[in-house]
């Protein structure tokens, strides 16, 4: 256990026991919803989860400023959110902040500062929130808005009387959603948001990487179409095999549109089903069965498409949709890519070893099958980042010639621009990079992966705040794609902007998913040492060079081709503060002391 100095921030919403008591399972997915969409404010200011609780959480933070512009930005994002929706899903969150001394065992924390925050949550206004005197004395002299004095307020089981001040966004007590039905879309979310569910497989279990590729396929062509948003794999991937309804995971996902079906596979004939429902009513608004040789699959994923898309397009009053162009006439060559896939998205390195490989059986088959192009492009980047391989330039020649190809073969892919734009960025071709990230968003506007490497493009160049901006949406709406690292990317702006505090928090969001993530390791040994940590920076980068014995200072940035030098030395100055070792040199010298020590 450990004492230390906490900023402490309470959530619950107002009125959640009568919203469960008229809608349990739904009130509950929407809430997680809402949680999901604020998780990124929370670390952009530098806070973590303490602990989440039925129908709220309690936030740690550094810093009494960054809870309460936390706190400021979370209640603006939240009265976003409930103007678009019906009135029986819009929710209120009330919260409670306080700065003090805290009890820190593991990840909990007590004492009777943390109760104060819990207490002063029970008298902030729906929508607003509450907070100490003592925390507004030391984060007023920082806030631009005004508060209103709400005066001493006693609490049970606190000694003494506590002064309390409190803000509510303008016009927020005055809000009342309007009565209208689930599915009366508002203004801002006039376009679409689909989802699609994984097709289930109802052959044997050795074919569930084609039902599962039969989803990706659908949800990238369906993607290509400009005028509704489609949510990525890892959205709609994560309820494979759970017995959820429809409506709770549309709820969950913020989906207006689900398309779900199955597979069955049987020697040369495949049989697929598929529908596409309005989840709030649980209404059909469209449903297919096609029968065929596995031969005319291609022909068959054509048909799908586009009748979705057209049904679609009727829901929302939009123009006609075209079907996308297929990508490849061999079934052998796409069936090696979606075995290919089905590994790349286990993210382990022997996954990725085993996807290059199919990948690259795809390609041999089928030379003109843009998306393999674009994946192994993507793995390869990855690898360099991961430390997983040596950042050659034979190797970053080859990442930007399978970019490059993928955009040739599918110029209307908003991906393969993505990939193309990402390799120019870390290639250090600013230009290149911007044009090729402005054409992926303006081919799908809804492709979050694009937005957030234009996010990249801002980042190499040093517009830090634009960065974290697209950063933080990405994340917001496309959190758990293996394809982009948003968390690591946040950490590395929030940092070079001087906002250690932050870095740690998505630091450590990266290292949940991957504890050995050679670059979240790096940048949180930096941010502590700049922090003053010193024990914490030593024990960083211990393990970090745990994991990556031959790692240096001047190695690790050579892969670094940010615009601006100052960038690169603030990184540098962190990891050289952690101790890091800036040479091989140094490493050799290093690994002589620790042995005549020992």
């Amino acid at each position: 256990m450990e004492r230390r100095l906490a900023a402490i921030v309470c959530a619950d919403v107002a009125g959640y026991s009568r919203m469960m008591g008229h809608d349990e399972a739904g009130t509950h997915a929407v809430f997680k919803a809402h949680r999901s969409a604020i998780h990124p404010i929370i670390l952009n200011h530098g806070g973590r989860v303490v602990k989440n609780t039925g129908d709220g959480f309690l936030l740690e933070f550094a810093s009494i400023v960054g809870a309460t512009e936390a706190a400021i930005a979370l209640q603006t994002l939240m009265a976003e959110r409930n103007h678009h929706l019906p009135a029986d899903r819009a929710m209120q969150f009330r919260l409670g902040i306080h700065m003090g001394d805290v009890i820190a065992d593991e990840d909990e924390v007590f004492g009777d500062d943390v109760n104060i925050a819990v207490r002063l949550e029970s008298v902030a206004n729906p929508g607003g929130f509450a907070i100490s005197a003592k925390a507004y004395r030391e984060a007023g002299k920082h806030l631009s808005l005004r508060l209103v004095d709400a005066g001493d307020h006693r609490f049970k089981n606190i000694k003494d009387p506590v002064g309390v001040w409190t803000w509510t966004p303008e016009g927020a007590a005055a809000f009342v959603p309007e009565a209208k039905e689930a599915s009366v879309l508002s203004q801002q979310y006039r376009t679409a948001i689909v989802g699609v569910l994984p097709f289930a497989n109802l052959s044997d279990a050795q074919d569930e990487y084609f039902s599962d590729g039969l989803t990706e396929d659908l949800i990238h062509a369906l993607s290509l179409q400009s005028f509704y948003r489609v949510l990525s794999r890892n959205s709609t991937f994560a309820f494979k095999g759970n017995n959820v309804s429809t409506r709770l995971i549309a709820r969950e996902i913020d989906a207006t549109y689900l398309i779900q079906g199955s597979v069955r596979r049987a020697g040369s004939k495949i049989r697929v089903t598929a529908e596409l429902i309005a989840p709030e009513t649980g209404e059909q608004l469209w449903t297919g069965r096609y029968d065929r040789d596995i031969g005319d699959l291609f022909a068959m994923q054509d048909e799908i498409t586009t009748n979705l898309s057209a049904a679609i397009a009727t829901e929302i009053v939009r123009a006609e949709a075209s079907a996308p162009a297929r990508m490849t006439n061999d079934v052998t060559a796409w069936d090696r890519f979606l075995k290919g896939l089905s590994h790349y998205y286990r993210q382990t390195k022997e996954d990725l070893t085993s996807a290059i490989a199919l990948f690259h059986e795809a390609v041999t088959l089928d030379p003109k099958l843009s998306i393999a192009h674009a994946y192994l492009a993507t793995i390869q980047i990855q690898s360099i980042q991961f430390g997983w391989i040596k950042g050659t330039r034979e190797l970053w020649a080859e990442a930007m010639n399978l970019a490059e190809t993928s955009v040739r073969l599918d110029p209307r892919s908003s991906f393969a621009f993505s990939i193309l734009s990402w390799a120019h960025a870390m290639e250090g071709h600013y230009e290149a990079a911007m044009d090729a990230a402005k054409r992926a968003v303006a081919l799908n506007p809804y492709d979050m992966g694009a937005r957030g490497v234009l996010g990249i493009c801002h980042f190499v160049v040093g517009e830090h705040r634009q960065a974290i901006e697209l950063f933080t949406m990405a994340a917001q709406r496309d959190n758990n794609d293996p394809r982009y690292q948003w968390a690591t990317l946040n950490a590395f702006s929030h940092y070079l902007l001087g906002q250690y505090d932050a870095t740690l928090s998505w630091a450590r969001e990266q290292l949940y998913i991957n504890p050995n993530h050679m670059q979240a390791l790096a940048i949180r040994a930096a941010a502590l040492a700049q922090l003053g940590r010193t024990a914490e920076a030593a024990e960083a980068a211990k393990v970090l060079l745990g994991n990556y014995p031959t790692l240096n200072v001047d190695r690790h940035l050579r892969n670094f081709n940010w615009k601006r030098p100052e960038d690169i030395a603030h990184y540098r100055e962190g990891l050289l503060k952690a101790g890091v070792p800036f040479s091989k040199l140094t490493l050799v010298q290093t690994d002589v002391k620790r042995a005549a020590e020992s």
